[in-house]
């Protein structure tokens, strides 16, 4: 193994995908190599140094590798192989299991996926499934400033807790960008059954965002204080930092919740108001059409003994008090707006 004082050696080429990266980090915070997953049980052994580990959608066989190399737990391996888990903390002996749904942007759509992480005095590993970001950029990050490394793997684990929620405010805002948006078209004058479509797809997304960010805040609250013995004190407030990103993000969602449901049911109650018009508007003409065709249907009957019926100005007097009937009957029914 490299002293601690040397300078960091440059990733090697993995030649297995599922295993991302496998670097052990001295105790003052400085990267020391890459190792195999043989090598990690030996390295863990010496106090002065941690690993972390990064899996993408690894095998059952990687994972019971790794469950022998770290004494992991049978139960915790099952669930970080089989990735559909809702959002949790469980502790396993002197280790932490940790379930986090994850979100990003595919080709315009907000796709979930997960990660799982396994806590430990000298490790932390991070599991991907599905729709989830490499963890590459927040590794980088971390090593950039080696005092913080130093704090091990809590502070990796805060690392990673906080990108995680952190990639949801972009996801937010795309959210309110929409609703922005439906709103405006909720409002014209023509109804779009798009719209309406949209406006459900969108509620959708949101209650899975809820779903995957609301635990999120019991987990953190619990990191913040509990496990005195893996969790340390001087990286608990970042813990608490990131609980409120996360309390913001849900106070978002459930924002947009409600707004949702507000612009569906303004949505549903306008297309009522235009119903009715629309229905008004025929009953107002019908009402103007009536006088015509009740006073036709009368000298339309044949009786010799109705009146009128041999005078000579009989018909152009009839049609001339039609027309004042239907006129009178235009402008009341027009100033009432049934017109």
């Amino acid at each position: 193994m490299n002293d601690s004082h040397s300078p960091p050696q440059m990733p090697a080429a993995n030649p297995d995908p599922m295993l991302v990266n496998s670097v052990v980090y001295s105790a003052d915070g400085q990267r020391m190599r890459h190792i195999t997953v043989e090598e990690i049980s030996d390295v863990i052994l010496d106090p002065g140094h941690w690993v972390w580990v990064g899996l993408h959608e690894p095998s059952e066989e990687l994972l019971e590798q790794l469950q022998l190399e770290f004494g992991l737990h049978e139960l915790a391996i099952e669930d970080a192989h089989n990735a559909h888990q809702r959002p949790k903390i469980e502790v396993y002996g002197d280790s932490l299991f940790i379930v986090m749904h994850t979100a990003q942007t595919v080709n315009g759509t907000i796709e979930f996926g997960e990660t799982h992480m396994f806590v430990g005095k000298r490790y932390l590993v991070t599991v991907r499934h599905g729709a989830s970001l490499s963890y590459a950029g927040v590794r980088r990050a971390c090593e950039q400033d080696p005092d913080l490394v130093a704090l091990g793997p809590s502070y990796a684990l805060h690392a990673v807790l906080d990108f995680i929620v952190d990639n949801f405010l972009p996801i937010v805002g795309e959210f309110r960008e929409e609703l922005q948006e439906l709103e405006s078209e909720v409002f014209e004058d023509t109804f779009k059954r798009e719209t309406i479509r949209r406006l459900y797809d969108l509620k959708k997304e949101l209650v899975t965002l809820r779903l995957a960010v609301a635990p999120i805040q019991d987990i953190l609250n619990q990191l913040v204080r509990q496990y005195p013995n893996l969790i340390r004190d001087e990286v608990r407030p970042y813990f608490r930092d990131v609980y409120d990103h996360a309390a913001r993000i849900n106070d978002a969602t459930d924002t947009m919740r409600e707004m949702l449901t507000a612009a569906i049911s303004v949505n549903l109650a306008l297309v009522g108001v235009a119903q009715n018009e629309v229905v008004k508007r025929l009953a107002g003409w019908a009402a103007l059409l009536a006088a015509p065709t009740l006073i036709a249907s009368w000298y339309g009957m044949n009786f010799h003994d109705m009146p009128e019926l041999g005078g000579k100005w009989a018909y152009p007097t009839l049609i001339v008090v039609t027309l004042c009937i239907c006129t009178i009957l235009f402008f009341v029914l027009k100033r009432s707006k049934w017109l």
